[in-house]
């Protein structure tokens, strides 16, 4: 999926899973089209969706400046959904947003800055904003983010797919998503990683991640 006006692959990939969140998935990708670092692709990934999810994030896209699509395919969960969605470019790095989830204008550019004098890290997430029904709500200590992660992980997933960009060779290397795992994929692959892997932390709130909403499939750990 190059460029509009060029051959070269954009230097960051995009990944969006959606199913049934037909607005909230308008809002995810007007906050990636918003962003400032611009060197990226955006795959929207339709899993089985019976709301027009698919449509509306086309509607969103229409004359975007960034290469971009919407891929549809059967409801296979989420895990399967991001790793469809990866496969479909070669960018050197991956990103991943929820589309419950929204990102501030200048997300991607700090965390690749971050990233680029930092060649050590093989991948990195940023803080967040929570907000719960419409209201702001602060993390408990328990939440806390740091580079070693793996012991505290055992207890509570502590990376967020929204956060992270990572080395789209790590990612190979991890075997991405386990497309056997209905829920807690996430938390899964990061335990997986965070056993080897330093997980940098751009120190900033720069994902604001939406719950308390009907479908959220880890409503019942928040």
């Amino acid at each position: 999926m190059p460029g509009p006006a060029s051959n070269v692959m954009p230097h960051v990939v995009v990944v969006i899973p959606v199913r049934d969140r037909a607005r909230m998935v308008q809002d995810a990708i007007a906050s990636v089209l918003a962003q400032s670092y611009r060197d990226y692709a955006l795959v929207v990934v339709d899993d089985g969706s019976s709301d027009g999810s698919a449509a509306a994030a086309e509607a969103v896209l229409a004359g975007a400046s960034v290469p971009a699509v919407v891929l549809r395919q059967p409801a296979r969960g989420v895990a399967a959904a991001r790793n469809a969605g990866v496969a479909a470019t070669v960018s050197p790095w991956v990103a991943f947003l929820d589309s419950d989830d929204l990102w501030l204008p200048h997300k991607l550019e700090r965390q690749m800055a971050w990233l680029e004098t930092r060649p050590a890290y093989r991948i990195a997430q940023t803080e967040e904003r929570w907000i719960e029904n419409g209201r702001h709500r602060n993390p408990r200590a328990w939440h806390r983010k740091e580079e070693r992660l793996f012991r505290r992980s055992l207890a509570r997933c502590l990376v967020s797919p929204s956060a992270v960009v990572m080395d789209r060779a790590l990612y190979v290397e991890m075997g991405g998503f386990d497309e056997a795992f209905e829920l807690c994929e996430d938390y899964e692959l990061w335990l997986r990683m965070t056993l080897r892997e330093t997980v940098g932390l751009v120190p900033e709130r720069l994902v604001v991640k939406r719950g308390g909403h009907a479908g959220q499939l880890s409503r019942s750990i928040w």
